[in-house]
């Protein structure tokens, strides 16, 4: 069983053997420090041939001794900090499922062997703060490191370590002078394994994309905003697989997102190499889509379902709509599962992390971002109103049905594009996102409503349904029909108040 995530707020430092001891009380702030605890640790450290893990600064190790013994995986989220999940003990070589679950995005489809070993002689000194709050753990760590894959001579060294508990951020810059003040300096490593792997530890650990700037390049905005999707979309594969609640709808969402940007963005970048990754995302959108969608169906007329009166509905009918839907769902999400496990969407991120980090830019995208993506997001805007007077002269029917879903998918366009520079353009950015989605909010609850009728329509067409579940269809088509009614009227209002926006 996997113990909950942990946030994991530590700094190194290093330090000579024969060092004594900082004067820890000296640290403002800290009021008492407990007596020391030591134990003895050994860690085995496992990650692919090719250091899959350690390139992106995951640690994955199989720890004996101390008071959390067990399996370790720990993903960095941010400066000197990582996200720590633990598993018990279990066989010496075997990752246990649920953490393996978490990696497989990341070694893509490689094999995990042991590749370090470290025994460590630590003594831990807990630090309290004038109120009792355990403010941190200082440790003195003594190291000794084999690397097993590949082979080198093993080494000895001493590293100090503070840990955050229940103290802030501030703690670490005023105990940095007591620590430096006593012989020490702030680790050239990011991790022990780092050190004890020496050269053949991973160099090119690709840094999460920085913050676009609004007199910065072009292109900061677009690998910026496609790499937080990227770390969405590793970060939810354990979720899909685990079949967590939400996480297929917040995938697809990522997927979504990141084709949005390279869409409005397209003219920054090479032109092939936006279409390869495009065409990969809408097929992997497709295949979340299948049990996404029938999820959100079924849930939504087991609801009308419920607001019916119980005498007009028979118990056939929830029946069948429970099996064509829960049909549909689960050979979906099997198929889902199954795409995200093939080297296909292996390929897929590393081209999306390619891209993040070596974008194929044009010339265009080294320009001011504030100008070229008010322009750039401008025209999503006029893509958006196209669609919308396309939408108004449609008519009636499936002609309309299909334009007001055009409409849709444009905003939802806009609204990604309005998200992706609210950094640089402020509230008008904010406040053109707010009104894409509530277009995009309206409009998806008519095509859902288009969905269901058709469905609705083909189930009650059964000529060996009995009448009165052919009438409980009927009557269940009849609310569609007046929530689709609902929505235009909605999307009238929301279209004269978003009239006008845009940056």
């Amino acid at each position: 069983m996997t113990t909950p995530g942990s946030l994991e707020t530590e700094q190194k430092y290093d330090v000579d053997t024969a060092t004594p001891l900082p004067a820890l009380l000296e640290i403002p702030g800290v009021d008492r420090v407990a007596e020391p605890v030591e134990a003895q640790l050994e860690a085995v450290y496992f990650d692919t041939e090719t250091l899959a893990l350690a390139a992106r600064g995951i640690t994955l190790r199989r720890r004996t001794g101390g008071t959390d013994h067990g399996w370790h995986l720990k993903i960095p989220v941010g400066p000197d900090q990582r996200q720590e999940l633990q598993a018990p003990l279990g066989q010496p070589a075997t990752v246990p499922e649920e953490l393996l679950h978490h990696v497989l995005a990341y070694t893509r489809g490689e094999a995990i062997r042991p590749i370090a070993r470290l025994t460590t002689q630590r003594t831990t000194h807990r630090l309290y703060g004038s109120g009792g709050e355990h403010l941190a753990d200082f440790v003195d760590d003594h190291v000794h490191a084999e690397a097993l894959e590949p082979p080198r001579p093993g080494m000895d060294w001493r590293e100090w370590e503070i840990e955050l508990v229940h103290g802030t951020g501030t703690l670490f810059a005023v105990a940095a002078e007591t620590l430096t003040g006593a012989g020490a300096s702030r680790s050239q490593h990011g991790s022990k394994l780092a050190r004890a792997l020496g050269d053949s530890f991973p160099s090119g650990q690709a840094a999460p994309a920085g913050k676009a700037q609004k007199d910065g390049p072009a292109a900061d905005v677009v690998t910026s905003y496609v790499g937080g999707q990227i770390n969405e979309l590793l970060s939810l594969y354990p979720g899909v697989r685990l079949e967590e609640p939400d996480a297929v709808h917040q995938m697809r969402s990522a997927t979504r997102r990141i084709r949005s940007a390279l869409a409005t963005y397209r003219g920054l970048f090479n032109k092939a190499a936006v279409t390869r990754i495009e065409d990969e995302l809408r097929w992997l959108a497709r295949l979340l889509g299948v049990p996404r969608d029938a999820e959100v169906m079924r849930e939504r007329l087991r609801q009308h379902i419920h607001e019916l009166p119980a005498e007009d509905m028979p118990g056939s009918v929830l029946e069948s709509i429970e099996h064509e839907l829960g049909t549909v769902y689960d050979s979906g999400y099997k198929a889902a599962l199954q795409a995200l496990a093939t080297d296909r969407y292996y390929r897929l991120l590393d081209d999306l992390e390619d891209f993040r980090d070596h974008p194929p830019a044009t010339s265009l995208a080294s320009r001011s971002a504030r100008k070229v993506t008010a322009k750039l997001v401008d025209n999503a805007v006029k893509r958006l109103r196209r669609a919308q007077k396309a939408a108004a002269n449609s008519g009636k029917g499936d002609a309309r049905d299909a334009a007001l879903h055009q409409v849709r998918k444009d905003a939802k366009r806009l609204r990604h594009a309005a998200e992706s520079v609210t950094g640089i353009h402020g509230k008008r950015a904010v406040k053109l996102a707010a009104a894409a989605q509530q277009l995009q909010k309206i409009l998806g609850d008519h095509q859902d409503s288009v969905v269901a009728r058709a469905l609705l329509l083909r189930l009650g067409a059964d000529p060996s349904l009995p009448s009165a579940a052919a009438l409980a269809f009927n009557a269940l088509r009849t609310v569609e029909e007046r929530i689709a009614a609902d929505a235009e009227a909605n999307y009238r209002k929301a279209r004269k108040k978003a009239r006008g926006i845009r940056l």
